[in-house]
């Protein structure tokens, strides 16, 4: 299904156009104007069920574009987690698509382990490099890193190169390009489109054969979960039993672990088996239990806003089942810093740190009317990878700035961190709120035309039934 542009916008929004991704409007429409200057997203809350199905083809296509737009406008920033340095690198900070810088101030790619067992992945007849080209910048079994880490960074307390070797973990990534996550997202759908289902080995195969591939990814960043997926894997593990589990580490239950099931979820119609879904998926490559707590709340509001649900009534309704963490963002930090990096806390210790939550609903309403951006990003609420944080702080995010979706994933790109990965989760719920999109974030996309084709084949498995 083609785009077409509107016209020119009305008096209120930006003098950007916007992409209409349907092509004809229910006849009984509601509109919401969102209270936020300059900008104005339409969201139907009534339609007459023979719309149903084009409703609902509309939201979805949007929530896919949002995730890919979240991701590539996160892209640069990732892993800043001092906000100084995004707004120095970024000429005082992102405002649409743009390349990584060399060097990234806290980067601390360089030297992560990957030892697959070489001997038993030929013997299977396995393959284990998943690096290729990337290699090196990695400490792997298979290869020798001729970059030292001798310094310690302060933000995060782990060891990291001089800054001259500090390489962004996207380094010669594009303006607009999509990180190796989202790219993974489409293995997914690339899976669902060629099967007209979900099948679970199917998926794991195309994964396998994608991470396999050389010159398939050019992403250095290669998240610990596919590392030690591949470890597993070259020892032997089955194929549908390689995950490893958030209780060996941490850095499992991570918000990377949420955004495939999250998008394999839209298969259903109902949330109940949704949830059932991404669950399934989900132990493929990660065995979390904050991962499927975050699920928990996240498949039944998207599922929500799909069919049209008002979302700040759904983001505040859903919120309530979230727990806050105990301990605060700024203080995790200094854990770290006094341990001398995550990686050197005792595991049970680690655990605590990420399972021990709040006893009382999260109440999103009052938070986000009394807290600023500036006392709640990183200090209240970390910017790490982990869902008890991250969950809040997305949803606060949206909340701020009124479910717009620019908006919103510009100010998750600039709170940096786990932006990335955020940005992916954010783009599904914030695409899902509305009919248009900003033109200029689809067409800034470096791969929009492969993306339209897969996105569109995506939407019509869905609305054919076929789970």
């Amino acid at each position: 299904m083609g785009w077409q542009a509107m016209g020119r916008p009305t008096q209120g929004q930006t003098q950007d156009q916007y992409l209409f991704l349907f092509s004809r409007m229910p006849t009984a429409v509601n509109y919401e104007k969102l209270s936020r200057e300059n900008q104005e997203i339409d969201l139907m809350h009534h339609h007459p069920d023979p719309d149903m199905a084009a409703f609902r083809a509309a939201r979805i296509r949007n929530a896919l574009w949002g995730l890919f737009i979240g991701d590539a406008l996160a892209m640069p920033a990732h892993w800043f987690y001092n906000l100084k340095n995004i707004r120095t690198s970024f000429n005082g900070g992102i405002r649409g698509y743009e390349a990584p810088p060399h060097p990234h101030p806290e980067s601390f790619m360089v030297g992560m382990a990957y030892r697959p067992d070489v001997e038993s992945a030929n013997r299977l007849g396995r393959p284990y490099d998943i690096l290729h080209e990337h290699a090196r910048f990695y400490d792997t079994t298979y290869g020798s890193l001729a970059i030292r880490s001798t310094e310690r960074e302060g933000e995060h307390g782990n060891r990291v190169p001089r800054l001259a070797d500090r390489f962004h973990y996207h380094h010669g990534l594009k303006a607009g390009e999509n990180t190796l996550g989202a790219h993974l997202v489409r293995v997914l759908m690339r899976s669902v489109i060629r099967r007209r289902r979900y099948d679970p080995r199917d998926f794991l195969e195309s994964f396998v054969q994608h991470l396999a591939t050389p010159g398939e990814n050019q992403d250095p960043y290669t998240e610990i979960y596919l590392r030690r997926w591949f470890e597993n894997y070259s020892r032997g593990f089955p194929i549908e039993g390689s995950a490893e589990f958030q209780r060996n580490i941490w850095s499992i239950g991570s918000h990377g672990g949420v955004i495939r099931p999250l998008v394999l979820s839209m298969l259903a119609e109902s949330a109940y088996q949704g949830l059932g879904f991404a669950m399934e998926h989900q132990s493929l490559t990660h065995r979390s239990e904050n991962v499927a707590s975050a699920l928990g709340v996240l498949v039944p509001l998207l599922n929500a806003l799909l069919k049209g649900g008002d979302p700040v009534e759904a983001i505040f309704s859903y919120a309530r089942a979230i727990r806050l963490p105990r301990i605060t963002g700024e203080d995790l930090f200094a854990t770290y810093r006094n341990h001398g990096g995550p990686g050197s806390i005792p595991s049970d210790e680690m655990w605590q740190l990420h399972v021990r939550l709040d006893e009382g609903p999260f109440e999103i309403a009052g938070f986000a009317r009394q807290r600023g951006e500036a006392e709640v990003v990183r200090h209240l609420l970390a910017t790490a990878c982990y869902p008890e944080h991250g969950l809040p702080l997305m949803l606060y995010l949206i909340i701020r700035h009124g479910a717009g979706i620019e908006e919103s994933l510009l100010a998750n790109a600039n709170a940096g961190g786990d932006n990335v990965h955020r940005g992916m989760i954010m783009g599904l719920l914030v695409g899902a709120c509305g009919n248009r999109l900003p033109l200029h974030l689809v067409e800034g996309l470096v791969s929009r035309h492969e993306l339209q084709t897969e996105i569109d084949a995506f939407a019509e498995v869905i609305l054919e039934g076929a789970i």
